[in-house]
């Protein structure tokens, strides 16, 4: 009787074969490989300049490998541009929206592919038709017409989705998608990779939550300095394998948190509002300790810290700095008293991504590096040299444009910006978005050290283990009002979230 065959080993639809990428003297790719088969959802994990991005680019085709192979259905390929990538069924969703301010969302997803009527005038009709169905795929409402400047970045994140989509794409890329998500939203767009996944798709997906890749994913393959670490099942792997694998050490605690014992009172808010945003939220931070403001996205806790810092117009309500009245609305007057603001979009309000990095550490103290507007560049590069070395930042050249760099030394020249003004009153606000647990330990440490020197911290965060981690205090808001106050033995996963979402609180003093 003969034996049965064996069953056919799948081939992959997307493989890299020993791929190398430079830029100069930087090696981001050193010989790596990897295969992306139908059906399957693969992570791809490292720190923060391991050769996540870069790889992503180079099947997106937006590098060319310096060597190695890229293969599309076990033949080589060799895209000129992004527009290649794209044609041959290959969607990038990249870790920041990249969206046109002032154009709709439709107009956004539809971009040069516009369907079009009698002579070839655009169909603007079929197009909002097509763009509500995306809408409905992901479960979400957003109008096809509303313009794009305003959205919140869950919500450029879900228009980017949707572009994406849209390609009907058979191999999809992710980078970050879910990181200024809620729960609920992440949950529902990994419903949508399940049933893409059902329909032959391949999904490649990024994140430093490791919990979303053991949820979602198959298979992993782990990058450092460039290298392939390893490809393997997740089946049997543990978050702590997974992490020592990425590191190449064990980590330290994650939340090396010291207790304080806090000082005088150095920022406090008393009944401030903006009609329609937030309402009457009141509360305050002391000299030493790290208070969290926590709530779901669209809560108003980013908006409060803006109207704090002055960047937001506020209609009532006074904020203090160190017992005097700050004045309203002046981003100025609120450094001049010691107070800086990390935004939560490094890329647009936090840095000026064509400038270098040194210019970018040092526009917060420009007057203090020249004389009659001329800024010294030897002051000027000293500053940046003396941050790079405090906070451990990786890169090049320090004339290098701060856009090179991974999103996590990004955030490092965002805080060594202000960290340079000396504040008492640090405001952070979703200080560890999209940076690897690595460089989330790091900053975590930082933050600690401030506190611990004297400085308040007012941390904004969607990351409820690092707000139960970091916090002393944890203040709750929802739908735009401060509904909890909870202090750090009283806080657990339970407490805060059902003050989040409205299913119980404690008063807020």
């Amino acid at each position: 009787m003969s034996q049965p065959e064996p069953a056919a080993t799948p081939s992959p639809v997307l493989a890299l074969e020993e791929v190398n990428k430079s830029f100069g003297n930087v090696r981001a790719l050193r010989g790596v490989s990897l295969s992306l088969y139908r059906g399957e959802a693969h992570a791809i994990a490292g720190e923060n300049g391991a050769g996540k991005s870069t790889l992503i680019k180079v099947l997106a085709g937006v590098h060319a490998p310096d060597a190695g192979t890229v293969r599309l259905d076990g033949s080589p390929v060799g895209f000129s541009g992004p527009a290649d990538a794209r044609d041959a069924g290959i969607a990038v969703i990249y870790q920041e929206p990249t969206l046109f301010a002032d154009l709709s969302i439709a107009e956004n997803i539809f971009m040069g592919r516009q369907p079009r009527r009698s002579l070839g005038r655009i169909d603007h009709s079929a197009v909002r038709e097509a763009t509500a169905a995306l809408m409905r795929r992901l479960g979400v409402e957003l109008d096809p017409d509303r313009p794009a400047r305003g959205l919140s970045i869950a919500d450029q994140q879900i228009v980017e989705i949707a572009k994406a989509l849209s390609f009907d794409a058979r191999v999809l890329i992710m980078d970050e998608p879910t990181a200024a998500l809620t729960g609920t939203e992440t949950a529902r767009l990994f419903s949508v990779v399940d049933a893409l996944r059902a329909e032959g798709a391949a999904v490649l997906f990024i994140s430093h939550r490791l919990g979303e890749i053991f949820e979602l994913c198959q298979r992993v393959t782990i990058l450092r300095d460039g290298a392939l670490v390893a490809t393997e099942a997740l089946d049997g792997l543990t978050e702590d394998d997974l992490v020592r694998r990425m590191v190449g050490r064990d980590l330290e605690e994650l939340y090396p948190k010291e207790d304080t014992t806090p000082g005088p009172s150095a920022l406090t808010v008393r009944r401030l509002t903006r009609e329609g945003v937030f309402h009457d939220v009141s509360f305050e931070v002391r000299r030493g300790e790290i208070v969290a403001l926590a709530g779901l996205v669209g809560a108003g806790r980013s908006e409060v810290v803006q109207a704090v810092f002055g960047v937001d117009r506020a209609d009532a309500g006074e904020v203090e700095v160190g017992g005097r009245k700050l004045k309203s609305n002046s981003p100025t007057a609120a450094m001049d008293a010691g107070v800086a603001l990390v935004p939560e979009d490094r890329r647009q309000r936090g840095l000026v991504m064509e400038m270098s990095i040194e210019r970018n550490i040092a526009l917060t103290g420009l007057d203090r590096l020249g004389k009659g507007g001329v800024v010294r560049r030897a002051l000027e590069r000293g500053r940046a040299a003396d941050w790079a070395v405090r906070l451990q930042l990786k890169y090049n050249q320090l004339s290098d444009t701060v856009g090179v760099l991974s999103g996590g030394n990004q955030q490092k020249v965002v805080l060594a910006k202000w960290l340079a003004t000396e504040p008492g009153v640090l405001i952070v606000d979703e200080p560890t978005r999209g940076i690897d647990v690595g460089t989330k330990a790091e900053v975590h440490r930082l933050l600690t050290g401030l506190a611990a020197d004297g400085i308040a911290v007012l941390m904004v965060s969607s990351d409820l283990p690092e707000v139960l981690g970091m916090a002393d205090r944890v203040l709750v808001m929802h739908e735009g009002r401060l509904v909890a106050e909870i202090p750090r033995a009283e806080a657990t996963e339970e407490s805060v979230m059902a003050a989040a979402t409205g299913r119980g609180s404690k008063e807020a003093a």
